[in-house]
């Protein structure tokens, strides 16, 4: 992707200016141990809750707007999958789902909105621990004096179901009359495109809203229920109303001095392709949806939210992490990148993938890409295998689409797309962008066609994924075959000049997004030449030992002649080699380009403030990166390169580095840390929290940052606590900054449970139970774990 389809993490800031105005307001927001909550109300920065406190369970998820509707809010609900494309012009993306949280009042006839009337105690809190959103206040307008308590949660132990509570309290000394209109919203859309078409919709059993709509190009059934309840109150009346897209019932009760009333509203969404239910028919999906809602009846609100807080107590319970650190904040972070994590991966379908914007927000249309494999993938491979392994399922289900891309690029093998939706369906990368603020034209995405270094960003995942996990079943059955078929596209991608005698790979963009259209990019043309040497390392060793799955793979790529074709053109791929001064050049023209000093724009508290001053096209001849490109293949394949190498490479890139994207302060912070600059490091650690976690109140419209998430578990495990795999071997060690006294965590490494407690002074760690011993290296030396070891991180000692 370019520019202006990048991630951005303060995407909106204009200038510093307008940035400090942002975070001076009377909403800020504050931290516990398990909570994030905003106090005090600014219609202005509706965005900033709306995202960092979305909640989902992978399935389901809904951005967390206020239930009354404000001018500038964005309510969004998402069902994992679910793609459609507005129209055979537009590319796929996530629909917008009908509306079941707005929730209309009127008191004494005066509609009911924080934007009028005095408005104290407000407090908009996300409890990580169980999901549960809280948001209380006191409103005071002319005779009224309602104290308002909104909870509600997505169900955690069952993927289908959401409820909402409000609890009024009539604080005046005269009764209240309200007005109540709940209901399902259809008249949604993703920034104007409608997705659905109107469907089928009315009152069933005198109870329960139901509509059914359905995609307008993917044919999705889509079966949304609601049941809305009044307790405490003499209903006055109720009655349907029904709209075009919309249905709604409207409840009229009073509130008499010093009393209160909950309003309650449960509902679930079922889809045509959800794959829990074995007849889909959309007659079977709407009984089932009101069989759901009526086995709940029995169960009050806050039993509901128990059985969901069981569930997410099994997520808290895998591998937790402990920080004792200065700064608390760094606890919660990683809470919240945890939180984060699960409600956004669609872990009950294989056919599915994490989005750029998790389920918060309609950012880059709910499409995954490398981001998954290089920044989320390992929190799952090391923690929770299970849903790793659905992961790179699907990128092996993916094969189609790939090949398909690949042919239409006239090449073999298996290209994978930089934006993927329905695995089966190819890229779906948008082909135009925003505006040129030179010429006034919208700016061609040239990501799609030459961001290319995905292929083997999916086969270091594969590859890394059956490293760790030792689950020789999915790579017999289908890591193998993917790891085969990216290599054959790399061959076929493979240009030869006959001038050097050696092959290149020219006309990409490689992991730093402000370079396009150039040659031999460093990080794309190692990781080919990584991928095509396993892939041979692979084939003689299935043709020694595994002969079965030699002879299946056989049938599928003649693996005689590829494996000819692969040692021929190993050898003579062009790697860029260090120069005299030990610096990798990013690509065949970097080092000769314009050097400026960019320092102001690395200090800004924002991002995107170079282009305030320059173009794509301007930058694109500057010696100025977007994010991390060397210094993650330093990183990524760190056996290959010594320290000193890694040191220089790091002093030259990272001054030249602007961090524009939310994937690079993680990089920079892992390598800081490998390389000892501890405070460095906690510094680029302490810059990503912020990114969702900041006070700036326009961080994450959008959506929050998915892949930054993934990698504050990485600066956290893989970084401080020096968790790796090196050539298929697993190292660990430690470094703290210094701010931390101490760090616990854990992860499962070939079945075995390791747990590891890192202070300044020794490691220590155990295997908690009585499986295999586990081999690990530590400062260059290898050790046997059976039960505890602890080893010394003094200098000198091991």
């Amino acid at each position: 992707m370019n520019l202006f389809q990048s991630r951005t993490v303060l995407k909106q800031a204009v200038n510093s200016h307008l940035l400090e105005r942002y975070k001076m307001t009377e909403a800020h927001m504050t931290y516990g141990d398990w909570t994030l909550a905003q106090r005090g109300f600014d219609q202005r920065f509706l965005g900033k809750t709306e995202a960092i406190m979305t909640q989902g369970n992978g399935y389901l998820g809904i951005r967390a707007a206020e239930d009354e509707r404000y001018t500038g809010e964005i309510r969004d609900t998402f069902v994992a999958g679910t793609f459609n494309a507005f129209d055979e012009n537009e590319v796929t993306e996530l629909p917008n789902m009908p509306d079941f949280l707005g929730l209309d009042f009127a008191l004494n006839g005066e509609r009911f909105t924080l934007a009028k009337g005095d408005v104290s105690d407000y407090i908009k809190e996300l409890n990580l621990q169980n999901g549960v959103l809280t948001r209380s206040f006191t409103w005071t307008y002319k005779a009224i004096k309602l104290g308002v308590v909104f909870r509600r949660f997505v169900a955690k132990n069952d993927r289908h179901f959401l409820a909402s509570q409000v609890n009024l309290t009539n604080l005046a000394a005269e009764p209240l009359h309200v007005s109540a209109k709940t209901g399902i919203n259809g008249q949604t859309t993703n920034s104007g495109s409608q997705h659905f078409t109107d469907g089928v919709k009315g009152l069933v059993e005198n109870k329960y809203l139901q509509m059914a709509p359905q995609t307008t190009h993917s044919k999705i059934d889509v079966v949304l229920t609601l049941e809305t309840t009044v307790a405490n109150a003499n209903i006055l009346k109720a009655r349907a109303e029904m709209d075009r897209r919309a249905i709604f019932m409207n409840h009229d009760f009073d509130i008499p001095a010093g009393e209160s009333v909950a309003l309650e509203r449960r509902a679930t969404i079922y889809t045509s392709i959800d794959n829990d239910i074995a007849n889909r028919s959309l007659t079977n999906l709407q009984k089932i949806a009101i069989d759901a809602l009526k086995s709940k009846e029995a169960a009050s609100f806050d039993d509901l939210i128990q059985e969901s807080q069981e569930a997410w107590d099994a997520v808290w319970n895998v591998h937790p992490i402990t920080i004792t650190s200065q700064n608390a904040e760094d606890q919660l972070a990683i809470r919240f990148a945890t939180y984060h994590l699960h409600t956004m991966t669609p872990s009950h379908d294989n056919r599915m993938n994490i989005g750029a914007k998790g389920l918060s927000g309609e950012g880059y249309k709910g499409h995954t890409f490398w981001d998954t494999e290089i920044f989320m993938l390992p929190y799952f491979i090391f923690t929770h295998p299970e849903i790793a392994k659905s992961l790179v399922t699907y990128r092996y289900l993916g094969l189609d689409g790939a090949h398909k891309k690949a042919a239409s690029n006239h090449y073999q093998g298996a290209q994978y797309p930089w934006e993927a939706a329905w695995p089966t369906e190819g890229e779906v990368t948008p082909v135009w962008g925003a505006v040129d603020i030179v010429t006034g034209q919208s700016m061609k995405i040239w990501s799609g066609f030459i961001e290319q270094h995905i292929t083997s960003d999916v086969a270091f995942g594969i590859k890394q994924y059956i490293d760790v996990t030792g689950d020789s079943e999915f790579a017999r059955e289908k890591g193998y075959e993917i790891l085969l078929d990216t290599a054959k596209f790399w061959l076929s991608r493979l240009e030869y000049n006959s001038e050097l005698g050696l092959y290149e790979i020219n006309d990409v963009i490689g992991a730093d997004e402000y370079k396009e259209h150039i040659n031999n990019n460093a990080y794309t043309n190692y990781t080919a030449s990584w991928n095509i040497d396993y892939a041979i390392y692979l084939i003689k060793n299935l043709m020694n030992t595994r002969s079965e799955t030699y002879y299946a793979l056989d049938a599928k790529f003649n693996l005689k002649v590829l494996l000819e074709e692969l040692e021929e053109k190993l050898p003579r791929i062009f790697l860029p080699q260090p120069t005299i001064d030990g610096v990798i050049p990013q690509d065949d023209s970097y080092l000769s380009k314009k050097i400026i000093d960019i320092s102001k724009y690395k200090t800004a508290d924002g991002v995107d403030g170079l282009f305030h001053d320059y173009n794509l096209e301007q930058v694109n001849a500057m010696q100025i990166t977007k994010q991390a490109d060397v210094l993650l293949l330093l990183l990524l394949f760190e056996g290959l390169f010594d320290k000193e190498l890694k040191l220089k490479n790091f002093e030259y890139y990272e001054p030249k580095t602007t961090h524009d994207s939310s994937l690079s302060l993680s990089t920079h912070a892992i390598l800081s840390a490998d390389l000892g600059k501890m405070d460095q490091a906690y510094d680029f650690f302490t810059r990503a929290k912020s990114i969702d976690m900041g006070a700036y109140m326009k961080s994450s419209d959008a959506g929050i940052h998915a892949a930054s998430l993934g990698g504050i578990w990485q600066m956290t495990v893989l970084g401080f606590g020096g968790v790796r795999m090196i050539d298929g071997k697993l190292r660990i060690e430690p470094h703290l900054p210094e701010a931390w006294e101490r760090l616990e965590f854990g992860f499962t490494y070939q079945g075995e449970d390791i747990s590891v407690t890192v202070s300044h002074d020794f490691v220590s760690v155990d295997k908690e139970n009585n499986g295999n011993d586990v081999a690990f290296l530590h400062k260059g030396k290898s050790y046997i774990l059976q039960h505890t070891l602890q080893l010394s991180l003094k200098e000198g000692n091991s």
